[in-house]
Protein backbone atom coordinates (compact mmCIF):
# COMPACT_ATOMS: atom_id res chain seq x y z
CA UNK A 1 0.00 0.00 0.00
CA UNK A 2 3.08 2.56 1.16
CA UNK A 3 4.53 1.94 -3.04
CA UNK A 4 1.00 2.86 -4.42
CA UNK A 5 0.67 5.97 -2.28
CA UNK A 6 4.06 6.87 -3.37
CA UNK A 7 3.56 6.22 -6.87
CA UNK A 8 0.57 8.42 -6.69
CA UNK A 9 2.09 11.18 -5.20
CA UNK A 10 5.39 10.84 -7.08
CA UNK A 11 3.09 10.82 -10.53
CA UNK A 12 0.85 13.74 -9.43
CA UNK A 13 3.85 15.64 -8.40
CA UNK A 14 5.16 15.15 -12.03
CA UNK A 15 2.38 16.06 -13.68
CA UNK A 16 1.69 19.42 -11.36
CA UNK A 17 5.74 20.48 -11.82
CA UNK A 18 5.35 19.66 -15.70
CA UNK A 19 2.17 21.73 -16.07
CA UNK A 20 3.34 24.36 -13.83
CA UNK A 21 6.61 25.11 -15.79
CA UNK A 22 4.65 24.82 -18.94
CA UNK A 23 2.31 27.37 -18.36
CA UNK A 24 5.28 29.76 -16.76
CA UNK A 25 7.49 28.86 -19.65
CA UNK A 26 4.57 29.88 -21.90
CA UNK A 27 3.62 33.27 -20.89
CA UNK A 28 7.26 34.01 -20.41
CA UNK A 29 6.94 33.34 -24.35
CA UNK A 30 4.48 36.40 -24.07
CA UNK A 31 5.61 38.56 -21.50
CA UNK A 32 9.25 39.17 -23.27
CA UNK A 33 8.55 40.09 -26.59
CA UNK A 34 5.63 42.54 -24.96
CA UNK A 35 7.90 44.27 -22.52
CA UNK A 36 10.50 44.31 -25.61
CA UNK A 37 7.91 46.38 -27.54
CA UNK A 38 7.44 48.54 -24.60
CA UNK A 39 4.36 47.77 -23.87
CA UNK A 40 4.00 47.77 -19.87
CA UNK A 41 2.86 44.23 -18.56
CA UNK A 42 1.75 44.90 -15.19
CA UNK A 43 1.05 41.24 -14.12
CA UNK A 44 2.52 38.00 -14.32
CA UNK A 45 0.73 35.17 -12.98
CA UNK A 46 0.88 31.63 -13.28
CA UNK A 47 -2.53 29.79 -12.03
CA UNK A 48 -5.80 31.11 -11.23
CA UNK A 49 -7.53 31.95 -8.41
CA UNK A 50 -6.37 33.78 -4.84
CA UNK A 51 -2.40 34.29 -5.12
CA UNK A 52 -0.42 32.19 -2.91
CA UNK A 53 3.00 34.23 -3.61
CA UNK A 54 3.71 37.38 -5.15
CA UNK A 55 5.93 39.80 -5.58
CA UNK A 56 6.87 43.30 -7.64
CA UNK A 57 9.64 43.92 -9.39
CA UNK A 58 9.76 46.85 -11.35
CA UNK A 59 6.73 47.65 -13.46
CA UNK A 60 5.94 44.15 -13.36
CA UNK A 61 4.41 41.93 -10.48
CA UNK A 62 5.48 38.37 -10.07
CA UNK A 63 3.36 35.57 -8.85
CA UNK A 64 1.70 32.42 -7.71
CA UNK A 65 -1.80 31.19 -7.92
CA UNK A 66 -3.71 28.55 -6.12
CA UNK A 67 -5.25 27.00 -9.08
CA UNK A 68 -2.21 25.61 -11.72
CA UNK A 69 -4.60 24.97 -14.22
CA UNK A 70 -3.39 27.87 -16.61
CA UNK A 71 -1.71 31.38 -16.29
CA UNK A 72 -2.12 34.56 -17.61
CA UNK A 73 0.37 38.03 -18.28
CA UNK A 74 -1.58 41.33 -18.13
CA UNK A 75 -0.78 43.69 -20.85
CA UNK A 76 -1.65 47.00 -20.51
CA UNK A 77 -3.96 48.25 -23.67
CA UNK A 78 -4.99 45.01 -25.10
CA UNK A 79 -8.30 46.66 -26.32
CA UNK A 80 -8.91 49.86 -27.95
CA UNK A 81 -11.67 52.30 -26.83
CA UNK A 82 -14.20 52.66 -28.65
CA UNK A 83 -14.23 54.45 -31.99
CA UNK A 84 -15.61 57.98 -32.41
CA UNK A 85 -19.11 58.11 -32.94
CA UNK A 86 -19.77 54.43 -31.47
CA UNK A 87 -23.40 54.37 -29.88
CA UNK A 88 -23.99 53.12 -26.67
CA UNK A 89 -24.26 49.25 -26.93
CA UNK A 90 -27.74 47.94 -25.28
CA UNK A 91 -28.24 44.28 -24.20
CA UNK A 92 -26.11 41.93 -22.44
CA UNK A 93 -23.32 41.24 -24.53
CA UNK A 94 -23.45 45.32 -25.36
CA UNK A 95 -22.50 45.91 -21.64
CA UNK A 96 -20.00 43.16 -21.82
CA UNK A 97 -18.41 44.62 -24.94
CA UNK A 98 -18.65 48.12 -23.28
CA UNK A 99 -16.51 46.67 -19.98
CA UNK A 100 -14.50 45.39 -21.56
CA UNK A 101 -13.06 48.49 -23.57
CA UNK A 102 -13.68 50.17 -19.98
CA UNK A 103 -11.46 47.81 -18.07
CA UNK A 104 -8.87 47.89 -20.60
CA UNK A 105 -8.37 51.79 -21.36
CA UNK A 106 -8.84 52.13 -17.18
CA UNK A 107 -5.35 50.48 -17.33
CA UNK A 108 -3.33 52.71 -19.19
CA UNK A 109 -2.05 55.66 -17.73
CA UNK A 110 -1.82 59.13 -18.36
CA UNK A 111 1.12 59.69 -20.70
CA UNK A 112 1.32 56.40 -21.68
CA UNK A 113 -0.78 55.66 -24.28
CA UNK A 114 1.90 55.01 -26.52
CA UNK A 115 2.49 51.93 -24.74
CA UNK A 116 -0.65 50.27 -24.85
CA UNK A 117 -0.79 46.76 -26.93
CA UNK A 118 -3.12 47.79 -29.10
CA UNK A 119 -0.47 50.62 -31.16
CA UNK A 120 2.09 47.97 -31.76
CA UNK A 121 2.60 47.13 -35.29
CA UNK A 122 0.72 43.74 -36.74
CA UNK A 123 3.98 41.99 -36.77
CA UNK A 124 4.73 43.01 -33.22
CA UNK A 125 1.07 41.64 -32.37
CA UNK A 126 1.60 38.25 -33.84
CA UNK A 127 5.42 37.69 -31.90
CA UNK A 128 3.54 38.66 -29.21
CA UNK A 129 0.88 36.48 -29.07
CA UNK A 130 2.67 33.48 -30.66
CA UNK A 131 5.39 33.41 -28.59
CA UNK A 132 3.41 31.39 -25.77
CA UNK A 133 2.19 28.68 -28.15
CA UNK A 134 5.97 28.45 -29.93
CA UNK A 135 7.59 28.41 -26.55
CA UNK A 136 5.36 25.03 -25.40
CA UNK A 137 6.77 23.76 -28.87
CA UNK A 138 10.03 24.34 -28.46
CA UNK A 139 9.68 22.49 -24.98
CA UNK A 140 8.09 19.59 -26.58
CA UNK A 141 11.16 20.02 -28.89
CA UNK A 142 13.74 19.42 -25.89
CA UNK A 143 11.92 16.70 -24.47
CA UNK A 144 11.85 14.68 -27.45
CA UNK A 145 15.69 15.34 -27.98
CA UNK A 146 15.85 14.31 -24.30
CA UNK A 147 13.89 11.15 -24.87
CA UNK A 148 15.09 9.90 -28.33
CA UNK A 149 18.15 11.29 -28.84
CA UNK A 150 19.95 11.82 -25.64
CA UNK A 151 18.46 8.72 -23.86
CA UNK A 152 17.67 6.69 -26.76
CA UNK A 153 14.98 4.20 -27.57
CA UNK A 154 15.49 0.52 -26.22
CA UNK A 155 16.80 -1.83 -28.33
CA UNK A 156 17.17 -5.58 -28.07
CA UNK A 157 21.04 -6.52 -28.61
CA UNK A 158 22.63 -10.09 -29.93
CA UNK A 159 23.97 -10.26 -26.18
CA UNK A 160 22.40 -13.00 -23.85
CA UNK A 161 20.88 -11.71 -20.60
CA UNK A 162 19.44 -14.89 -19.81
CA UNK A 163 19.78 -18.59 -20.64
CA UNK A 164 16.66 -21.09 -19.76
CA UNK A 165 17.73 -23.73 -17.33
CA UNK A 166 15.30 -26.30 -19.82
CA UNK A 167 13.51 -26.83 -22.89
CA UNK A 168 9.78 -26.03 -22.11
CA UNK A 169 7.62 -29.22 -22.27
CA UNK A 170 4.33 -26.85 -22.28
CA UNK A 171 2.62 -23.70 -22.03
CA UNK A 172 0.27 -21.75 -19.85
CA UNK A 173 -2.97 -20.48 -21.01
CA UNK A 174 -0.84 -17.06 -21.68
CA UNK A 175 1.71 -18.44 -23.55
CA UNK A 176 4.50 -18.73 -21.06
CA UNK A 177 6.68 -21.93 -20.83
CA UNK A 178 6.46 -24.65 -18.39
CA UNK A 179 9.19 -27.19 -17.90
CA UNK A 180 7.82 -30.70 -16.43
CA UNK A 181 9.46 -32.59 -14.16
CA UNK A 182 11.38 -34.56 -17.20
CA UNK A 183 12.19 -31.68 -19.16
CA UNK A 184 15.81 -31.87 -20.94
CA UNK A 185 18.20 -28.76 -20.57
CA UNK A 186 17.81 -26.26 -22.65
CA UNK A 187 20.20 -25.92 -26.24
CA UNK A 188 21.81 -22.74 -25.20
CA UNK A 189 22.79 -24.60 -21.77
CA UNK A 190 23.35 -27.45 -23.00
CA UNK A 191 25.68 -25.97 -25.36
CA UNK A 192 27.59 -23.55 -22.71
CA UNK A 193 25.89 -20.63 -23.48
CA UNK A 194 26.52 -17.99 -20.92
CA UNK A 195 24.86 -14.77 -19.78
CA UNK A 196 27.02 -12.05 -21.19
CA UNK A 197 27.95 -13.81 -24.40
CA UNK A 198 27.29 -11.87 -27.38
CA UNK A 199 26.68 -14.20 -30.39
CA UNK A 200 28.41 -12.88 -33.68
CA UNK A 201 28.61 -16.09 -36.13
CA UNK A 202 25.37 -18.57 -35.93
CA UNK A 203 26.05 -21.77 -38.68
CA UNK A 204 28.70 -19.27 -40.32
CA UNK A 205 26.76 -16.10 -40.89
CA UNK A 206 27.61 -13.02 -39.50
CA UNK A 207 24.83 -11.96 -37.01
CA UNK A 208 24.44 -8.08 -37.02
CA UNK A 209 20.81 -8.27 -34.94
CA UNK A 210 18.37 -9.93 -32.40
CA UNK A 211 16.08 -9.96 -35.13
CA UNK A 212 18.34 -11.91 -37.77
CA UNK A 213 19.08 -14.25 -35.06
CA UNK A 214 15.78 -14.97 -34.31
CA UNK A 215 14.90 -15.62 -37.77
CA UNK A 216 18.09 -18.24 -38.06
CA UNK A 217 17.48 -19.75 -34.78
CA UNK A 218 13.35 -20.39 -35.86
CA UNK A 219 14.67 -22.00 -39.17
CA UNK A 220 17.12 -24.39 -37.48
CA UNK A 221 14.65 -26.97 -35.88
CA UNK A 222 16.65 -29.88 -34.29
CA UNK A 223 19.58 -29.27 -35.64
CA UNK A 224 23.37 -29.38 -34.52
CA UNK A 225 24.47 -25.48 -35.40
CA UNK A 226 28.56 -24.10 -35.15
CA UNK A 227 27.91 -20.59 -33.11
CA UNK A 228 30.67 -18.42 -32.41
CA UNK A 229 30.30 -15.86 -29.47
CA UNK A 230 32.36 -13.32 -28.23
CA UNK A 231 32.98 -13.82 -24.28
CA UNK A 232 35.55 -11.67 -22.57
CA UNK A 233 36.76 -10.09 -25.20
CA UNK A 234 37.81 -13.19 -27.17
CA UNK A 235 35.92 -15.87 -29.16
CA UNK A 236 34.58 -19.08 -28.32
CA UNK A 237 32.79 -21.27 -30.76
CA UNK A 238 30.67 -23.79 -29.56
CA UNK A 239 28.19 -26.20 -31.29
CA UNK A 240 23.92 -25.93 -30.52
CA UNK A 241 21.32 -28.55 -30.98
CA UNK A 242 18.56 -26.87 -31.47
CA UNK A 243 15.22 -28.21 -29.89
CA UNK A 244 11.81 -27.57 -31.75
CA UNK A 245 8.37 -26.24 -30.69
CA UNK A 246 5.22 -25.47 -32.54
CA UNK A 247 4.84 -21.65 -32.82
CA UNK A 248 1.70 -19.42 -34.16
CA UNK A 249 1.70 -17.82 -37.27
CA UNK A 250 1.28 -14.63 -37.69
CA UNK A 251 0.93 -12.46 -40.50
CA UNK A 252 2.41 -9.16 -41.39
CA UNK A 253 0.16 -7.38 -38.96
CA UNK A 254 1.76 -8.94 -35.94
CA UNK A 255 -1.87 -11.27 -35.96
CA UNK A 256 -2.11 -14.78 -35.11
CA UNK A 257 -3.48 -17.00 -38.34
CA UNK A 258 -6.27 -19.49 -37.59
CA UNK A 259 -7.50 -22.08 -40.22
CA UNK A 260 -11.05 -22.90 -41.43
CA UNK A 261 -12.34 -24.12 -37.98
CA UNK A 262 -11.00 -21.23 -35.98
CA UNK A 263 -7.96 -23.20 -34.41
CA UNK A 264 -4.72 -20.79 -34.72
CA UNK A 265 -2.27 -22.39 -37.72
CA UNK A 266 1.15 -22.80 -36.13
CA UNK A 267 4.65 -24.52 -37.25
CA UNK A 268 7.83 -26.23 -36.39
CA UNK A 269 10.58 -23.68 -35.45
CA UNK A 270 13.73 -24.30 -33.67
CA UNK A 271 14.26 -23.55 -29.67
CA UNK A 272 17.58 -21.69 -28.00
CA UNK A 273 16.65 -21.25 -25.07
CA UNK A 274 18.20 -17.78 -24.23
CA UNK A 275 16.81 -14.02 -23.50
CA UNK A 276 18.32 -10.81 -25.56
CA UNK A 277 19.74 -8.12 -23.14
CA UNK A 278 18.66 -4.35 -24.07
CA UNK A 279 20.23 -1.09 -24.62
CA UNK A 280 18.99 2.15 -25.28
CA UNK A 281 20.19 3.30 -28.75
CA UNK A 282 20.08 7.38 -29.41
CA UNK A 283 17.86 8.12 -32.88
CA UNK A 284 19.53 10.56 -34.91
CA UNK A 285 19.18 14.57 -34.81
CA UNK A 286 16.18 14.17 -37.51
CA UNK A 287 14.14 11.97 -35.71
CA UNK A 288 13.33 15.18 -33.48
CA UNK A 289 11.69 17.16 -35.83
CA UNK A 290 9.71 14.09 -37.64
CA UNK A 291 8.66 12.68 -33.90
CA UNK A 292 7.30 16.37 -33.11
CA UNK A 293 5.72 16.70 -35.99
CA UNK A 294 3.94 13.14 -35.56
CA UNK A 295 2.23 14.66 -32.37
CA UNK A 296 1.38 17.78 -33.65
CA UNK A 297 -0.21 16.35 -36.49
CA UNK A 298 -1.78 13.98 -34.65
CA UNK A 299 -3.12 16.44 -31.94
CA UNK A 300 -4.39 18.77 -34.72
CA UNK A 301 -6.31 15.96 -36.35
CA UNK A 302 -7.97 15.30 -32.65
CA UNK A 303 -8.87 19.29 -32.30
CA UNK A 304 -10.50 19.28 -35.42
CA UNK A 305 -13.12 16.65 -34.47
CA UNK A 306 -12.67 17.43 -30.74
CA UNK A 307 -16.47 17.87 -30.42
CA UNK A 308 -17.08 14.52 -31.72
CA UNK A 309 -14.04 13.00 -29.82
CA UNK A 310 -15.66 14.41 -26.29
CA UNK A 311 -18.65 13.23 -27.17
CA UNK A 312 -17.41 9.65 -28.09
CA UNK A 313 -15.34 9.90 -24.34
CA UNK A 314 -18.72 11.10 -22.64
CA UNK A 315 -20.60 7.78 -24.18
CA UNK A 316 -17.80 5.12 -23.52
CA UNK A 317 -17.10 6.70 -19.69
CA UNK A 318 -20.88 6.11 -18.95
CA UNK A 319 -21.73 2.95 -21.25
CA UNK A 320 -19.87 -0.47 -21.03
CA UNK A 321 -18.38 0.66 -24.25
CA UNK A 322 -14.31 0.38 -23.21
CA UNK A 323 -12.71 3.64 -23.27
CA UNK A 324 -10.36 4.23 -26.08
CA UNK A 325 -7.05 4.47 -25.37
CA UNK A 326 -6.17 7.12 -27.92
CA UNK A 327 -8.99 9.34 -27.50
CA UNK A 328 -8.89 12.99 -25.26
CA UNK A 329 -8.20 13.44 -21.38
CA UNK A 330 -8.49 15.80 -19.55
CA UNK A 331 -5.19 16.84 -16.67
CA UNK A 332 -7.00 14.64 -14.34
CA UNK A 333 -5.96 12.04 -17.17
CA UNK A 334 -2.86 12.88 -17.44
CA UNK A 335 -2.04 12.90 -13.80
CA UNK A 336 -3.48 9.25 -13.24
CA UNK A 337 -1.69 7.91 -16.86
CA UNK A 338 1.32 9.48 -14.77
CA UNK A 339 0.98 7.54 -11.56
CA UNK A 340 0.25 4.26 -13.83
CA UNK A 341 3.45 5.13 -15.03
CA UNK A 342 5.12 5.29 -11.73
CA UNK A 343 3.61 2.24 -10.52
CA UNK A 344 4.47 -0.03 -13.00
CA UNK A 345 7.54 -2.53 -12.20
CA UNK A 346 9.76 -0.91 -15.05
CA UNK A 347 13.28 0.25 -14.75
CA UNK A 348 13.51 3.98 -14.10
CA UNK A 349 15.09 5.50 -17.58
CA UNK A 350 12.17 3.48 -18.90
CA UNK A 351 9.92 5.15 -16.69
CA UNK A 352 12.00 8.48 -16.83
CA UNK A 353 11.19 8.24 -21.20
CA UNK A 354 7.36 7.72 -20.53
CA UNK A 355 6.58 10.50 -18.50
CA UNK A 356 8.89 12.81 -20.33
CA UNK A 357 6.81 11.77 -23.87
CA UNK A 358 3.74 12.41 -21.55
CA UNK A 359 5.08 16.13 -20.85
CA UNK A 360 6.39 16.44 -24.39
CA UNK A 361 2.93 15.55 -26.03
CA UNK A 362 0.75 18.25 -23.03
CA UNK A 363 2.89 20.61 -24.43
CA UNK A 364 2.23 20.17 -27.75
CA UNK A 365 -1.81 19.74 -26.89
CA UNK A 366 -0.81 23.54 -25.74
CA UNK A 367 0.83 24.40 -28.63
CA UNK A 368 -1.93 23.41 -30.96
CA UNK A 369 -4.95 24.28 -28.72
CA UNK A 370 -3.93 27.82 -27.92
CA UNK A 371 -3.59 28.09 -32.19
CA UNK A 372 -7.57 27.72 -32.41
CA UNK A 373 -8.59 31.18 -33.96
CA UNK A 374 -11.15 32.31 -30.99
CA UNK A 375 -11.01 34.62 -28.23
CA UNK A 376 -10.23 33.97 -25.43
CA UNK A 377 -7.27 31.67 -26.75
CA UNK A 378 -4.21 32.83 -28.28
CA UNK A 379 -5.12 32.40 -31.70
CA UNK A 380 -8.38 34.32 -31.69
CA UNK A 381 -5.93 37.46 -31.12
CA UNK A 382 -3.59 36.27 -33.94
CA UNK A 383 -6.50 36.09 -36.28
CA UNK A 384 -7.60 39.97 -35.05
CA UNK A 385 -4.20 41.17 -35.46
CA UNK A 386 -3.91 39.19 -38.97
CA UNK A 387 -7.28 41.11 -39.95
CA UNK A 388 -6.04 44.27 -38.66
CA UNK A 389 -2.63 43.99 -40.84
CA UNK A 390 -4.80 43.40 -43.95
CA UNK A 391 -6.83 46.85 -43.39
CA UNK A 392 -4.15 48.85 -42.89
CA UNK A 393 -2.18 46.92 -46.08
CA UNK A 394 -5.06 47.58 -48.24
CA UNK A 395 -5.73 51.61 -47.01
CA UNK A 396 -1.96 51.64 -47.75
CA UNK A 397 -2.15 50.22 -51.29
CA UNK A 398 -5.02 52.40 -51.77
CA UNK A 399 -3.75 55.82 -50.39
CA UNK A 400 -6.18 55.61 -47.88
CA UNK A 401 -5.47 57.19 -44.07
CA UNK A 402 -4.61 54.34 -41.73
CA UNK A 403 -7.55 52.53 -40.15
CA UNK A 404 -7.87 52.74 -36.50
CA UNK A 405 -6.76 49.25 -34.22
CA UNK A 406 -9.11 46.64 -34.52
CA UNK A 407 -11.75 46.49 -32.38
CA UNK A 408 -10.94 43.36 -30.44
CA UNK A 409 -13.63 43.76 -27.82
CA UNK A 410 -16.39 43.44 -30.32
CA UNK A 411 -15.51 39.91 -30.32
CA UNK A 412 -15.88 39.40 -26.13
CA UNK A 413 -18.97 37.67 -26.36
CA UNK A 414 -17.20 34.78 -28.46
CA UNK A 415 -14.74 34.86 -25.67
CA UNK A 416 -17.87 34.48 -23.20
CA UNK A 417 -19.20 31.64 -25.39
CA UNK A 418 -16.27 30.18 -25.94
CA UNK A 419 -14.74 30.47 -22.11
CA UNK A 420 -18.14 28.71 -21.37
CA UNK A 421 -17.33 25.95 -23.49
CA UNK A 422 -14.32 25.10 -22.37
CA UNK A 423 -15.02 25.10 -18.75
CA UNK A 424 -17.92 22.44 -19.76
CA UNK A 425 -15.19 20.20 -21.77
CA UNK A 426 -12.79 20.30 -19.16
CA UNK A 427 -15.17 19.57 -16.17
CA UNK A 428 -16.94 16.22 -18.11
CA UNK A 429 -13.29 15.20 -19.02
CA UNK A 430 -12.31 15.44 -15.66
CA UNK A 431 -15.69 13.26 -14.55
CA UNK A 432 -14.73 10.83 -17.71
CA UNK A 433 -11.56 10.62 -16.17
CA UNK A 434 -12.36 10.04 -12.66
CA UNK A 435 -15.13 7.27 -13.49
CA UNK A 436 -13.35 5.37 -16.56
CA UNK A 437 -10.05 6.02 -16.78
CA UNK A 438 -7.50 5.57 -19.55
CA UNK A 439 -5.55 2.06 -18.77
CA UNK A 440 -1.96 2.07 -20.61
CA UNK A 441 -1.91 -1.18 -22.24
Amino acid sequence: MAVDVLSVVVGIAVVLLGIVVSIALHEVGHMVPAKKFGVRVSEYMVGFGPTLWSRRKGETEYGVKAIPLGGYVRMVGMMPPAPAGTRPSRGFFGQVIADARDASVSEIRPGEEPRAFYHLSTPKKLVVMLGGPVMNLLIALVLTFVVLVAIGVPTVTTTVGAVSACTPTSTTAQGEPVCGADAAPSPAAAAGLQPGDEIVVWDGEAVTSWDQLSGLIAGSPDQQVPVVVERDGAQVPLTVTTAEREVAVVDAEGEAEVDAAGEPVTQTAGFLGVTPTQEYEPLPLSSVPAETWRMVSGTAAIIVTLPVQVAQTAVQAFTDEERSADGVVSIVGVGRLAVDVVAADAPVVATLQILLSLLASLNVALFVFNLIPLLPLDGGHVVNALYEGAKRTVARLRGLPRPAPADVARMMPVAYVMFVVLIGTGALLMIADVVDPVQLS
